[in-house]
């Protein structure tokens, strides 16, 4: 199906002018792309000359239409128009699977842990000497990459760009685990995971699909091709010993790495080279981030727990908490501390959504409400220094959005590092 389309020969719309968006229409100036439109549901004066004077005829006519991922069919003030021709929409990783060439890619998909994984995967290519890029949900967007012969492509895919995909075709799809989020985009849980399970649809049986025990069923009744691999985490757990690398000694990356590690194998990297080449990652910003250590406390910041089921895995895989927790909560989640509350000593609450919070968590810790960030930690080290604990973890995993308070959750992370980085010379 791929091979017989005729990209230059066909006609699009370009439908959303943020990052992405930007990215296509420059790919199809780079490419001499002559016949695309352009709209944008708020924006009427970016890329003037090719916006579109009559939508719905455009829609009509058009071959394609390429949904930035931040468009939602439900939400957007053309979805009925939008979805008319559902048939049609594509996205900008559909774009770059049919036209680049002499490319091997590798595509993440899961609710928790992707960017991790991604640029694991990437940092231990380019220290076995593979030539790699790391693009999608991350970094840059996919098609802002000139691609040479033999080189690797690390793509992070979101549910918003699975959900329209149609020629996505990797040569190692992953898919890790898939728990409750983004339902208030999708509709529900169903259509949620059909989204991720669209990376293994292209597959023929030379490429191989990664997944999760808990999917296996639902992969073998979806009549797919791939080559099934089913990552194990006592595999990788019996090499971690071996890893000089204090980030990935945690438990909390016992999943991400156990799917790196089967990886690994398939490309045929060695044991050896698999453990020399962790000893220099570094771990992402925001992703239970160990930043600062004094004394008898350590800080970690994990501003990209968005939901309670990423705050999960650090509470579970940390002891003596001080929990900073609050902002925005995804719908239908919620806040379950059952074997978890053994390794709180207290729960901070800041943020807009003060009672959600409250209602959710004052029968398992103990808490206080802050407000805020500066609020919480003067707190936290005060309780701390009453205490006198011989040891103590500052967690800040907000288990929501940042929106309440912040523009994003790096902003939000940032400033938890810089308060604390700030308290921290006060107190100790």
């Amino acid at each position: 199906m791929i091979s017989k389309i005729n990209l230059k020969d066909s006609s699009f719309l370009v439908y959303g002018l943020g990052l992405t968006g930007k990215s296509v229409i420059n790919f199809f100036n780079k490419n001499n792309f002559k016949n695309y439109q352009v709209w944008d549901d708020k924006d009427k004066y970016l890329f003037k000359k090719r916006r579109t004077n009559n939508l719905t005829n455009t829609l009509k006519k058009v071959d394609f239409i390429i949904l930035s991922p931040g468009v939602s069919l439900k939400k957007s003030k053309n979805k009925h128009k939008l979805k008319k021709y559902k048939n049609k929409i594509i996205t900008d990783i559909d774009l770059f699977y049919l036209f680049k060439k002499n490319f091997r890619s590798v595509v993440v998909t899961g609710t928790n842990g992707k960017s991790t994984t991604c640029k694991i995967i990437n940092h231990i290519l380019k220290k076995n000497k593979i030539k790699s890029f790391v693009g999608g949900n991350i970094g840059k967007p996919i098609l802002n990459f000139s691609l040479k012969k033999d080189i690797w492509l690390i793509i992070e895919a979101s549910s918003f760009q699975l959900a329209y995909s149609k020629f996505i075709c990797p040569d190692y799809a992953l898919l890790m685990n898939i728990t409750n989020d983004h339902i208030d985009w999708h509709g529900n849980m169903k259509n949620y995971i059909n989204s991720k399970f669209k990376i293994f649809k292209n597959q023929n049986k030379n490429q191989f699909a990664l997944i999760h025990k808990d999917f296996v069923n639902q992969y073998k009744k979806r009549n797919l091709h791939g080559r099934l691999v089913i990552p194990k985490t006592n595999g990788y757990k019996k090499l971690k010993t071996k890893l000089k690398n204090h980030y990935l000694k945690s438990d909390i990356n016992d999943e991400n790495m156990s799917y790196v590690y089967e990886l690994s194998k398939l490309l045929k990297i060695s044991e050896k080279s698999f453990i020399k080449s962790l000893k220099s990652f570094s771990g992402l910003p925001h992703r239970y981030e160990v930043f600062l250590e004094k004394k008898n406390c350590t800080f970690i910041n994990d501003s990209k727990a968005t939901s309670f089921q990423s705050t999960k895995f650090a509470l579970n895989n940390t002891k003596n908490i001080f929990w900073i927790v609050g902002g925005l909560p995804k719908k239908n989640d919620k806040i379950n501390l059952k074997n978890l509350e053994k390794n709180i000593v207290k729960t901070y609450i800041i943020g807009k959504n003060i009672n959600f919070f409250k209602k959710q968590i004052q029968k398992n810790t103990p808490y206080y409400v802050a407000k805020n960030l500066k609020n919480s930690l003067i707190q936290i080290l005060k309780d701390i220094k009453f205490m006198k604990r011989e040891k103590n973890t500052i967690l800040f995993s907000p288990a929501s959005a940042s929106y309440d308070q912040y523009l994003n959750f790096e902003k939000r992370g940032e400033e938890f590092k810089k308060l604390s980085k700030l308290y921290a010379r006060k107190y100790f």
